[in-house]
């Protein structure tokens, strides 16, 4: 693939679904599924706070029926931008901020442990700017001298409703190919930059997957991708060595959440079906069966805040969508406040549903 190049790919289909369906009821007394979630940055925390509520964990009452029985998060590690930046450079270690936040999001939300390890430091000489999660599991990473095994050990201090995993375990670095030819290495520089994104790669360029995460892609009921910054948060993981692969191969359903808004050089102008096609562009293969798609309008407020920062709502073009062979859930799947963002519990809904009746993993 050359970059810029617009690759076509059709999914194979994988069970009966009306074009622009909405997604069936969930099912209380349904076995509870095995689900993994890819991604980075707010949109995968705001995901797994909705997820949470549903997973199976002993002595710890839920809200909600238990419909999940093993969650997995796989999370971007190639931050080097603020206090991860920082104790990347310092300690030679990978960034520990995108997990730690996935590990705050599926803790108790009012428990202290996990404002604390939310808490940053406001001020102080070497301490100003750094948070304390991460200076917890920096500290881990050099008693334990093994990332994923901080990662693990503080996610058992959480009690977090779930395993988190690092995309690689490899100190990678982001490059982003240019549409005007230009190189700019590293995710601080690349979401800076002004020029749009032709080809993401890594370095180094077979940076793998922890066995581990592979076999929870090949047992999971139900798979998402996103929502998240297209190239920083998704795309970044997808060139992990494994993932791919193991997402095509996959048995579970493969859901992808699309992004709400636009964002700066990552996706300004492009609609919901061109995220896709640039997913696929980097996996070579068709990855998804479902797109969970916004289609419920914004106050004229929020249009004028983002338009203010060149950022617009997601077109969704669902008749080039399901010409991909991915089938789209479509309906209010936002939520409005400072920001915006995807409202946990709608989504989980739609997916939990997704799961229980498309699954070929079920019995």
């Amino acid at each position: 693939m050359t970059p810029g190049s617009s690759a076509k790919f059709a999914s194979p289909q994988r069970g009966a679904s009306e074009p622009n369906a909405q997604a069936p009821e969930v099912s209380p007394s349904s076995a509870p599924l095995r689900v993994v979630a890819i991604g980075g940055g707010t949109g995968l925390s705001t995901l797994l706070r909705g997820l949470r509520r549903h997973v199976a964990f002993p002595d710890w009452p839920t809200a909600e029926p238990c419909h999940i029985s093993d969650l997995a998060a796989v999370v971007t590690v190639t931050d080097d931008g603020g206090s991860s930046g920082r104790l990347r450079q310092d300690f030679n270690m990978l960034p520990p901020g995108d997990l730690r936040n996935c590990m705050v999001a599926l803790s108790a939300e009012e428990d202290l442990l996990s404002k604390l390890f939310a808490y940053r430091f406001k001020a102080g000489k070497g301490l100003g700017g750094h948070n304390f999660g991460n200076l917890f599991v920096a500290a881990l990473t050099d008693i334990t001298g093994d990332f994923a095994h901080a990662i693990k050990l503080a996610s058992k201090i959480l009690a977090t409703r779930g395993r988190i995993y690092p995309a690689t375990t490899a100190n990678a670095t982001l490059v982003a190919h240019m549409e005007d030819g230009s190189i700019v290495r590293g995710e601080t520089n690349i979401t800076a930059s002004k020029l749009r994104i032709a080809e993401l790669v890594i370095d180094p360029a077979d940076a793998a997957a922890m066995p581990e995460t592979l076999e929870a892609i090949e047992r999971a009921d139900l798979i998402t991708v996103g929502p998240g910054s297209l190239y920083t948060s998704l795309i970044t993981n997808l060139l992990v060595q494994g993932i791919p692969t193991a997402l095509a191969e996959a048995k579970g359903v493969r859901v992808y959440i699309c992004n709400l808004m636009t964002q700066a050089n990552e996706s300004l102008g492009l609609k919901a079906s061109e995220h896709i096609e640039r997913i696929y562009e980097h996996t070579r293969a068709p990855i998804f069966d479902y797109a969970i798609l916004n289609t419920a309008p914004f106050s004229p407020e929020t249009l004028a805040r983002y338009a203010a920062e060149h950022a617009s709502p997601i077109e969704v073009d669902v008749e080039r969508i399901e010409k991909l062979g991915v089938r789209c859930i479509t309906g209010d799947f936002a939520s409005e406040e400072n920001v915006v963002r995807h409202a946990a519990n709608r989504v989980t809904g739609a997916l939990l549903a997704l799961g229980q009746s498309r699954s070929p993993n079920r019995a």
